[in-house]
């Protein structure tokens, strides 16, 4: 924008001269058609490095984005950073109550407590109570949780 901005100020200063002076020389067409064609000389310049310039910063941009490495069997597999590992839910706490659905698993709150060091950082809109006959179990919602960035995963 700041680019463009500049060359339609020096292109208008550029006209502007070019017609004034034009004019006091008793204008002519070739005076006017010179003005004209220096105006898109620097015009298809100045394109032509904004072109250049952005393609710079693409290859550069490529450059730096990193391709996933293949894994070998003798390497082995670092784990995630904390900041990452965070949103890794362990798949062994995921488990259907009967009363709440049979066919809709759901992340026990104790389970978690024990397995998942991150428990109190969950989002609280994403615990459900049910009844169970005596009192109201609390679990976690897996979609809700998966909605707030979390996963569930084999650890």
């Amino acid at each position: 924008m700041h680019r463009k901005f500049i060359a339609l100020i020096v292109a208008t200063a550029i006209t502007i001269t070019g017609v004034s002076v034009s004019q006091a020389r008793a204008a002519d067409a070739k005076d006017i058609l010179g003005g004209l064609a220096a105006i898109a000389i620097i015009g298809a310049g100045v394109h032509y490095y904004n072109k250049e310039k952005d393609k710079d910063r693409d290859r550069r941009h490529r450059s730096h984005v990193q391709t996933p490495k293949p894994v070998h069997p003798h390497h082995p597999v670092r784990p995630l950073p904390h900041h990452v590992a965070k949103y890794d839910l362990p798949k062994h706490c995921l488990r259907t109550y009967e009363r709440y659905s049979p066919h809709h698993a759901l992340l026990g709150p104790r389970c978690l407590k024990k397995h998942y060091k991150y428990t109190n950082s969950l989002p609280q809109e994403c615990k459900v109570g049910f009844w169970n006959g005596k009192k109201v179990k609390r679990a976690y919602e897996p979609a809700c949780l998966r909605h707030h960035g979390y996963r569930v995963v084999y650890q």
